[in-house]
């Protein structure tokens, strides 16, 4: 027989609200707040036209203008089970980092919708926000962070190897996205494995 999980655990569920809390949060290297359309959109088109191959895995994009780019994050900023960041570094929006598909119920959250201009590739940011929305994820109660991308996106799932993620394997034709199949990657990490992955993941940055 399968133990029932500690009360303690199952209370958790009560507390975290299906919609995530709006929080600021911040490192030595990034700071990010809940995405504000009137306050950040202007900066993250000019981010989000910076190169088309930010796209080609994403479920949008690239975009022809800043209405269109407002349009898909205003559908992330109303989706029930998310919340939209703008990454901020050196005081200036260089991307977004989102908390999607969150399930409370069963106390998972996703890391997802993460894209970040080419100039800030490779110089920590991914890492110290990543680390950022982990760590809070985790302080909240939750149990499992997922991070999924399409299977032939090499540079994601180097990054969620190389930040300490878990590769659990691929569910084949998961999704249609863009009229093409998608095959997805599943990573995560767990609330026991944080205490062992958030230094190294902070060495990234």
């Amino acid at each position: 027989m399968v133990a029932q999980l500690p009360d303690e655990v199952l209370a958790r569920r009560a507390a975290l609200p299906k919609k995530p809390a709006g929080v600021s949060l911040s490192n030595e290297r990034v700071t990010l707040r809940p995405l504000e359309l009137a306050r950040d959109l202007d900066a993250l088109f000019t981010v989000a036209s910076e190169a088309d191959w930010i796209w080609q895995y994403m479920f949008a994009g690239p975009f022809a203008d800043e209405d269109a780019l407002g349009a898909w994050l205003r559908g992330t900023i109303d989706a029930p089970d998310a919340l939209p960041f703008t990454v901020f570094a050196g005081g200036a929006a260089v991307g977004v980092a989102c908390y999607v598909a969150n399930a409370p119920e069963h106390l998972k959250i996703e890391l997802g919708s993460i894209w970040y201009g080419p100039r800030v590739h490779g110089t920590g940011v991914s890492p110290a926000a990543t680390y950022l929305l982990i760590d809070h994820a985790i302080a909240l109660g939750y149990r499992r962070v997922e991070w999924k991308c399409d299977a032939l996106n090499e540079r994601s799932r180097r990054a969620a190897t190389r930040m300490g993620f878990t590769f659990e394997g691929v569910q084949d034709a998961h999704l249609i996205v863009k009229n093409r199949n998608r095959d997805t990657a599943w990573f995560r990490i767990l609330d026991h494995e944080w205490p062992a992955i958030a230094p190294r993941l902070k060495g990234l940055f």
